[in-house]
């Protein structure tokens, strides 16, 4: 499956408001419950619940945080940018700028998985990476991620 699929330009938000690791997974999560039936409450606690066991920060600037939730059909991203970065508890100890935020069905293990390593894949090319806290639009992110989707 492609990434791109999952992601819809609405689910993304160039210019985050957020300072800290939970208001960024609010502010990507209420994005999201603005166009999804979901409950928001469920999203950012299974987001901080996953955060708990380890970040999802995993360097040079991105975070990869996920989740599932009950009663969810299919796999939903959600993208954020933040310029002057958030501290997330990365790997590396640096300021998250580019955060992927992947909410997947309880039965998905697998594309779940698949998913993640598709986003982890991309986000290696330190190009990518670049052109992403570079893109200061909802199109322009949505434009780098399609032409980088494998």
């Amino acid at each position: 499956m492609k990434i791109i699929e999952l992601l819809r330009k609405e689910f993304i938000i160039p210019r985050l408001e957020a300072k800290t690791k939970r208001g960024v997974l609010e502010e990507l999560s209420r994005r999201v419950v603005e166009f999804q039936d979901l409950d928001i409450d469920e999203m950012v606690g299974n987001l901080l619940a996953r955060e708990k066991l380890g970040s999802t920060g995993i360097g040079d600037g991105v975070a990869i945080p996920h989740a599932k939730l009950s009663g969810l059909g299919k796999m939903i991203l959600s993208v954020g940018r933040s310029p002057a970065g958030v501290p997330f508890e990365a790997m590396d100890g640096r300021p998250v700028h580019i955060f992927f935020v992947l909410f997947a069905p309880e039965n998905s293990t697998s594309a779940h998985l698949k998913t993640l390593a598709g986003i982890s894949r991309m986000l290696k090319s330190s190009r990518v990476r670049e052109n992403l806290i570079a893109a200061d639009s909802a199109e322009k992110l949505f434009s780098e991620i399609e032409i980088n989707d494998d």
